[in-house]
């Protein structure tokens, strides 16, 4: 902790910081590294119900409850989810304190599959691996560093023996990496809080905007043939061509001159094709070809301002197959609006100072081209941001990792916030 802030550190900071047991810490992002909590998976269940526990022996008031789904699916604000799910599990917990929770600490258990098993160093995703002072392995940093530090904080606090004045609230959700059904399932439930910082990787910085993402499928039509007379069919293959670039000109349409918080970004709102099926033969020609992929949706756009701008760049391909056989477009899957915190609230100042207090040094303020659960938090009257462990390039790919020096540094950071948007009691 650097020496000297203005007002220097107050008594009740002071004990929380000390109650921080890194240590454990380490053992507690190894331990849910561990769990492989693929989204939907019986193991992202089994996580929920231990964050609830470790959270319930931080001396929290704990709820627990099942999904339920069929409602959810039926809400008309329902996020929209990808992988196959049978249940699912909210946790939201409190400290004592009067009023509305002045901050919440969110964090997501759920992480994407692995991939080729054969791209991971050992060759294990879930085994943790530490070398030196980084740990390796799925969700070590999106988010399971972000989690532990919540979870270590809200340890802190109780171990301290520092009375908050107002609750901290601590929200672990479910499946979020398809779309954020729990926390969408959480504010329904009317757990919420006057401010929430969500610990996805940051980098360093503070994210007080996302982007937006939505999902898309493309079906293509071709014409079947046999492979020895393919000039008498149409490859639905060859016929996606021009799909393709019709999006990659939407994608540059879409990048010029962007909100200039995204400075230094090359591409604020991506688009990606990142399946493609085609043909169910070797030697036939293909007669269909499906896509799927993802658009990025501009801040403060409506996202159905952004589906209709692919739907007319496909619709507007100038191609004689096309115009006879025109493109269908459907959107699957899960909807992420854009999301940012509002214009002169204080808690992006308020977390860059206890930044500044941990690290000696004041953090960027940027925002980030990938929807996140900002959007329904910040949707349902909780202004909310991103300041966690890890750098999300690293995310979702066998090199995934997160330095136990930026872990240190964030839960430390994340106490002080706590302890000042909290205070103490007498």
């Amino acid at each position: 902790m650097r020496e000297g802030v203005a007002g220097g550190v107050s008594p009740g900071e002071a004990r929380v910081l000390a109650a921080i047991d890194e240590a454990e810490t380490v053992r507690l992002l190894a331990e849910l590294v561990r769990t492989p909590s693929v989204t939907g998976t019986d193991a992202e269940s089994e996580l929920q119900h231990r964050c609830g526990r470790l959270l319930a022996e931080a001396g929290m008031d704990v709820d627990v409850w099942k999904l339920d789904l069929d409602a959810l699916r039926a809400d008309p604000g329902f996020p929209g989810t990808e992988a196959p799910r049978t249940e699912g599990y909210g946790v939201a917990a409190v400290t004592g304190g009067e009023g509305e929770p002045a901050l919440v600490l969110q964090g997501h258990v759920d992480v994407v599959p692995t991939g080729d098993l054969a791209k991971w160093e050992g060759g294990d995703p879930f085994g943790a691996r530490i070398t030196g002072d980084v740990l390796h392995g799925r969700g070590a940093c999106d988010m399971k560093a972000g989690l532990a530090a919540n979870l270590a904080v809200a340890a802190a606090v109780h171990r301290s023996g520092v009375r908050l004045a107002r609750p901290l609230a601590v929200h672990c959700v479910v499946s979020e990496e398809d779309g954020g059904l729990g926390a969408f399932a959480t504010l329904a439930r009317g757990h919420r809080g006057e401010a929430a910082v969500i610990t996805e990787p940051t980098g360093g910085t503070v994210i007080t905007a996302t982007a937006g993402a939505l999902t898309f499928r493309v079906e293509v039509a071709g014409r079947a043939a046999h492979g020895a007379t393919r000039y008498e069919g149409v490859n639905a293959l060859e016929a996606f061509w021009p799909v393709l670039t019709a999006l990659r000109r939407l994608e540059a349409d879409r990048n010029r001159d962007p909100d200039p918080i995204f400075a230094g970004n090359p591409l604020p709102y991506p688009i990606e094709v990142g399946t493609v099926r085609a043909g169910d033969w070797a030697s036939s020609v293909p007669d269909l070809l499906v896509a799927e992929g993802r658009l990025g949706v501009r801040l403060d756009e409506d996202p159905a301002e952004a589906r209709l701008a692919l739907e007319e760049a496909v619709a507007g391909i100038d191609d004689p197959w096309l115009r006879a056989h025109p493109p269908v477009v459907t959107w699957p899957g899960g909807r992420f609006a854009s999301g940012r915190v509002p214009a002169g609230h204080e808690l992006p100042a308020q977390v860059a100072a206890a930044v500044a207090d941990v690290t000696g040094a004041r953090p960027a303020e940027t925002a980030a081209p990938y929807g996140s659960d900002l959007r329904l938090y910040a949707a349902g009257g909780v202004p909310t941001l991103h300041y966690g462990p890890g750098d999300v390039r690293l995310a979702h790919a066998p090199r995934e990792r997160v330095g136990l020096r930026e872990l240190r540094d964030v839960t430390r950071v994340l106490a002080l916030l706590a302890v000042r948007r909290c205070g103490v009691r007498g």
